[in-house]
């Protein structure tokens, strides 16, 4: 009796083995870009997040970063985000209202052709 139990158990670990593997062959492999944010980018989404109501919090550090990336490539960009986010760190500033504005004026101009 006892050798029976060991045999019926022994075919049922045999038996249930396979189920914990995954499907045979070979996994296929992806590749995924992740395109980085330019800074400029980077300051519209702090922006739409502040003209939402969001308040300022530890991104302010990167502030500084943000305007020297934006100065590579856009000089009259980054004067204005140099200038908006020293308004928006001053106590009482309207952020909301100031991000909003700021938003605006960074805007690509359009041009009569």
């Amino acid at each position: 009796m006892v050798r029976y139990r060991y045999a019926v158990a022994a075919l049922l670990v045999a038996a249930c083995a396979p189920i914990g593997c995954g499907p045979s062959g070979r996994v296929q492999e992806q590749t995924i870009e992740v395109k980085e944010n330019s800074a400029l980018e980077q300051a519209k989404q702090y922006l739409n997040n502040y003209s939402k109501g969001q308040a300022l919090g530890s991104e302010v550090t990167s502030f500084t970063y943000i305007v020297e990336e934006v100065r590579k490539t856009d000089p009259a960009r980054a004067k204005i985000l140099e200038q908006g986010f020293a308004e928006l760190q001053k106590p009482k500033a309207k952020t909301a209202a100031k991000a909003k504005e700021m938003l605006k004026q960074l805007e690509p101009k359009q041009t009569a052709g």
